[in-house]
C-alpha cells in the first residue's frame, strides 16, 4: 500500500490531516474512498485508512472529485511499523562531492539507519557552502526513501562542523564504530560480539565465551558509524577517534568507495542483529 507520514498533532477523533502535498499526491493517484493506503505517525506506528468524508466508500467516488485541495484521511486501524530494527544505528557520513551522499543517505534510511550525521574531513574533496540547504535537501530524500521502503519512522539528517564533534557524538554509542582503511586487525564481526553488553547494561565489554546474539537484548541497543571521505581518514584523524572511545574496525580487504561504505557496514549490522 501507499505510505504517507504525518504528525502526532494531525492525528484526532479517528481521523488524519493530510498536508496539502499528499493531499495532492492522492489526487494524483485518483484513489477511490473503498481503497486503503497507510499513514504512518513518525514513531512506529502505521495508521490503515481510507479517504474519509465520503458517505458511501463504495460508491466509486475518486479522491479527485470529492477531495478538494486537502484530504481527510479516516483510520480502520493501527498497527506496529514492521519496517523498524530493534536497534538504533546512527551513520556518521563525510561530506563527499557530486551525488554521493544523496547515494549514501537513501541507502542508510533503506537499510534502517535511526539518524544520519555529515560532517567534515581533512580529506574531503568537497564541502558545501551552505549547510542548512544540503541539509534539507537530504531530510527531503530521507523522507521520500521512508515512504517507499516502509519505514516506521524518518531518519532525522543533520551536520555537525568539526570531526572532532562528530567523534565524540559518536563515542557516546553503546558500540561506537569508525571504518578506516588502515585498520587491519579488527573486524565488524569481532568488534559486535566483543562488545555485546550483558545483562542489559549498555557499553559493557566482555569475553569472547560469552555468546549471547545481540538480537535477544531487552533495550534498543545503540550503535554508531563512522566513514571517510573519498581520500580515507587522516592517521591522526583515525588516532583522535579512537582516543575518544571509537573502535577502529576494517571492513575487509578491498577499499570501498565513501558512499558504499556505510551502507555495506550497516547492511552488515543489521544481518548480524537479526534485522535480516
Amino acid at each position: 500500500m501507499i505510505r504517507f507520514f504525518a504528525d502526532e498533532s494531525d492525528i484526532s477523533g479517528g481521523k488524519i490531516q493530510l498536508n496539502a502535498e499528499d493531499a495532492a499526491h492522492i489526487r494524483s493517484l485518483r484513489l477511490r474512498p473503498s481503497e486503503f493506503f497507510i499513514v504512518c505517525d513518525g514513531n512506529g506506528s502505521d495508521h490503515i485508512c481510507r479517504l474519509g468524508g465520503a458517505e458511501n466508500p463504495e460508491s466509486g467516488t475518486s479522491v479527485s472529485k470529492s477531495a478538494g485541495k486537502s484530504a481527510v484521511a479516516e483510520i480502520i486501524e493501527t498497527r506496529p511499523s514492521l519496517g523498524e530494527p530493534n536497534i538504533r544505528c546512527s551513520v556518521y557520513i563525510a561530506f563527499a562531492k557530486g551525488e554521493r551522499l544523496d547515494y549514501a543517505v537513501q541507502k542508510s534510511v533503506e537499510l534502517g539507519a535511526c539518524e544520519i550525521i555529515l560532517f567534515p574531513s581533512e580529506r574531503c574533496v568537497s564541502l558545501p557552502g551552505d549547510i542548512s540547504k544540503k541539509t534539507a535537501r537530504f531530510r527531503r530524500i530521507a523522507l521520500e526513501t521512508a515512504k517507499q521502503c516502509g519505514r516506521g519512522r524518518v531518519p532525522a539528517v543533520s551536520a555537525e562542523d568539526s570531526f572532532e564533534t562528530a567523534v565524540r557524538k559518536a563515542a557516546g554509542a553503546d558500540i561506537p564504530l569508525i571504518f578506516y582503511e588502515c585498520e587491519d586487525k579488527l573486524h565488524l564481526k569481532e568488534a559486535l560480539e566483543r562488545r555485546i553488553p550483558q545483562s542489559g547494561t549498555p557499553g559493557t565489554q566482555f569475553g569472547p565465551e560469552s555468546k549471547q546474539p545481540l538480537s535477544a537484548l531487552e533495550y534498543p541497543l545503540s550503535i554508531s558509524i563512522v566513514t571517510g571521505p573519498e581520500g580515507g581518514f587522516e592517521p591522526r584523524e583515525a588516532e583522535l577517534a579512537q582516543s575518544a572511545g571509537m573502535l577502529r574496525v576494517t571492513l575487509g580487504p578491498r577499499i570501498l568507495r565513501c558512499e558504499t561504505a556505510p551502507a555495506a557496514a550497516l547492511a552488515a549490522i543489521m544481518f548480524h542483529t537479526g534485522n535480516f
